[in-house]
């Protein structure tokens, strides 16, 4: 018999379009002569099913199932979480899950609550030995002086909301007079606020993934963009040269997938995660710049991007992940 998998997809957050592509992605991958996929939308009003017909009905959040036009109940024996942003990849619909005892994919509660707060993630990592960038966080009310962030961190930086993605709310300020206004920009975004140190260097992101006990580490995408940084139109609208693998050399290669695989270890991660680094030019350290939980998963994200470089099948690849979070529950 087929396992029952929910591809859960949209959320509170700006990126609720950004993660239906995610959604669509994830049915194309997933072997579908194995699982019976049901696409599940969450927004603020309501949780439903989305049918085959189009129509919508609704899901019992007692134990996550839903009753077919027909009357039968359908219960899941896993959830693919798919939803970028709240509440899918901070740590809340994981939590829920965890209560009511059904498996998903993504990294659990406490992981995905730590790098989903851009700023607590980054210090916990520096508190681990790894080199991030000298940020201020700021929550609303609070206030930093041009002249504090200038001295503290230089300029240009990049002021952006703490908790977020898609670069949505994100600037990057080069004079200090455009401080305040790119602050209250990134309010409109969140109630907390980083301004982050610019660090210049080669942006690479390297995707990996555990399963049956052996963590696979995939080829770096190297990110070029003509834009003033990697915006939410370079990400969606084209505007970037996404290069797989990187062109850097292997010993850097090597040493950015060993942080990887070791940040992986250190937040307790499950499932795929994608962390993103800045090379500086003078070939020290990598720098981490945040780690993503619940990476995009259209046909042409990064992670699938990378999948296919290291010469893996994407549906064999998801059923691996499926399979070991169903066999190891």
């Amino acid at each position: 018999m087929k396992k029952q998998i929910a591809l859960v997809a949209g959320g509170y957050s700006g990126e609720y379009e950004v993660s239906l592509k995610s959604a669509d992605g994830l049915y194309s991958f997933i072997d579908r002569t194995r699982y019976d996929l049901h696409r599940v939308l969450l927004t603020r009003e309501a949780w439903s099913v989305l049918l085959a017909d189009g129509s919508q009905v609704p899901i019992d959040r007692n134990d996550f199932s839903y009753r077919t036009p027909d009357g039968r109940q359908v219960h899941f024996d896993l959830a693919y979480i798919t939803i970028h942003g709240t509440p899918g990849e901070d740590g809340r619909l994981q939590g829920y899950f965890d209560m009511i005892g059904l498996p998903y994919s993504s990294c659990g509660t406490l992981a995905s609550a730590l790098t989903f707060n851009k700023y607590t993630c980054t210090q916990f990592l520096r508190s681990q030995g790894l080199r991030v960038a000298d940020a201020i966080r700021l929550r609303r009310g609070e206030q930093v002086s041009e002249d504090t962030v200038v001295k503290s961190l230089d300029l240009p930086v990049f002021v952006k909301p703490n908790a977020g993605g898609s670069s949505l709310g994100t600037t990057k300020v080069k004079v200090a007079d455009k401080i305040e206004e790119a602050v209250r920009r990134a309010l409109t975004c969140d109630d907390e606020v980083i301004i982050e140190r610019f660090v210049a260097g080669t942006e690479v992101t390297c995707g990996c993934y555990q399963a049956n006990g052996r963590m696979t580490l995939l080829p770096l995408t190297e990110v070029v963009t003509s834009n003033d940084f990697f915006d939410f139109d370079a990400k969606y609208n084209g505007q970037v040269s996404e290069i797989t693998p990187a062109r850097i050399s292997d010993e850097m290669t090597q040493r950015v997938q060993n942080l990887t695989q070791n940040i992986y270890r250190l937040i307790g991660a499950k499932g795929i995660i994608r962390v993103d680094f800045i090379l500086p030019p003078d070939g020290s350290e990598p720098v981490v710049l945040e780690v993503n939980t619940t990476p995009g998963m259209t046909t042409t994200s990064f992670i699938p991007q990378q999948i296919r470089a290291a010469g893996l099948q994407i549906t064999e690849v998801m059923t691996e992940i499926i399979e070991n979070e169903l066999n190891n529950r």
